[in-house]
């Protein structure tokens, strides 16, 4: 076990874990999670990520890094709003389930596959979009403690995109303090505990949280968290994967966490040169960002205090922040491809609208808009070929 091997491991958590916790957070309260539901979903959720990495590493000898679905905390904070605890982790169930069963059904995964990749990014991108909106709409109420931010964030950026997240954070915290928008820090450092949440199936949240959640997981973490093992030199065991984090998923959610997956820019960080010149011997860089996330999980509910405390437009700095760059990337995949670019801006202002039909949310409906629009020309296509 080199230092490097550490190193990398705890640089990978630091910036997946506190660059994207406020996301956690923001969806926790969209469902109407309390303190504790809140505390109890970073535990288990962090617990899934440290099982999956040390399962997978160990099994297959190769650096295999877990992560929470980014995107898909994202779309539970914008189109969840309201929909409570219970019919939330029905959803999360969904979401696993649906995962395990692409690793165990081989035409669902090509089903899903063949999802065009501009579709998939554009509904990302307009579930990203209004985090980065929300961001300069706080900016109006709290200009002294958002626009700084914004600035540290761009100058922080050229010259570490992955710790620009970090530093609005630990940026934020003093700079609200001094402002006055927020009372002292909590140190409370008890140990966690885990509250069991019951699942409700209502069909329509089902479809419009479910379905959009293992969707946007598997388009925008598992798929590129795949592209990342192969450009390091390694061939991702892809069922093997998919089956250990979505069953991990499944036993996580009834303690109210949403989706684990497959990274992908925190395993750039473990899985290349700099961890570990022999690739052979990268594997070890689970195992070690493993017990990283056992230690945060052990302190869950501590994070989550913090994070209580912290004023709602400092919370919503960093996850906008945090997500300017996968908008980038989600913007340009949208837009990539000329043939599909009508279909995708459909699917981008229709999921980014929030506008939600017969109790299901946007996001589903951009999918539908999008792909219906692809249905479209290709039958036009085919008509005026004949």
């Amino acid at each position: 076990m080199r230092f490097s091997v550490v190193a990398s491991a705890v640089v990978a958590t630091l910036v997946g874990f506190g660059g994207t916790l406020a996301l956690i957070v923001s969806a926790a309260h969209a469902v109407g999670a309390d303190t504790a539901q809140t505390a109890s979903w970073v535990t288990a959720i962090c617990l899934a990520t440290a099982a999956i990495s040390a399962i997978l590493s160990v099994r297959h000898r190769i650096p295999i890094i877990a992560a929470w679905s980014t995107p898909g905390a994202a779309l539970i904070a914008s189109s969840a709003v309201g929909i409570g605890m219970e019919a939330a982790t029905g959803a999360f169930l969904l979401a696993g389930a649906l995962i395990v069963a692409t690793a165990a059904f081989r035409p669902l995964g090509d089903a899903v596959a063949r999802i065009p990749g501009s579709i998939a990014a554009a509904m990302l991108a307009g579930v990203l979009l209004r985090f980065v909106v929300a961001v300069f709409e706080h900016a109006q109420a709290q200009p002294k403690l958002v626009l700084p931010l914004v600035a540290l964030f761009l100058l922080v950026r050229l010259a570490s995109p992955s710790a620009a997240a970090l530093a609005v954070l630990g940026a934020g915290v003093p700079l609200a303090l001094g402002l006055g928008l927020m009372g002292s820090i909590p140190l409370d450092a008890s140990l966690s505990t885990v509250v069991l949440v019951h699942p409700s199936f209502e069909p329509s949240i089902l479809l419009g949280l479910g379905v959009p959640l293992y969707l946007v997981t598997m388009a925008s973490q598992n798929l590129p968290g795949f592209a990342v093992l192969r450009a390091a030199g390694y061939t991702p065991p892809t069922r093997s994967i998919l089956a250990v984090s979505g069953l991990c998923s499944v036993l996580s959610a009834p303690f109210g966490a949403h989706t684990t997956n497959l990274a992908a820019i925190t395993a750039a960080i473990c899985t290349g040169p700099d961890t570990h010149p022999d690739a052979s011997r990268r594997w070890t860089v689970g195992v070690a960002y493993a017990v990283c996330y056992v230690v945060l999980a052990a302190f869950g509910a501590s994070l989550v205090t913090l994070f209580a405390a912290l004023p709602v437009a400092l919370i919503a700095t960093v996850a906008g922040m945090a997500l300017v760059g996968a908008l980038s990337g989600a913007l340009s995949g949208a837009l990539a491809v000329e043939r599909d670019r009508l279909a995708a801006v459909l699917t981008f202002a229709v999921t980014a609208s929030g506008a939600s039909f017969l109790g299901i949310g946007s996001a589903f409906w951009g999918l539908v808009a999008g792909l219906t629009a692809l249905g479209l020309e290709a039958g036009a296509r085919r008509v005026r070929a004949a």
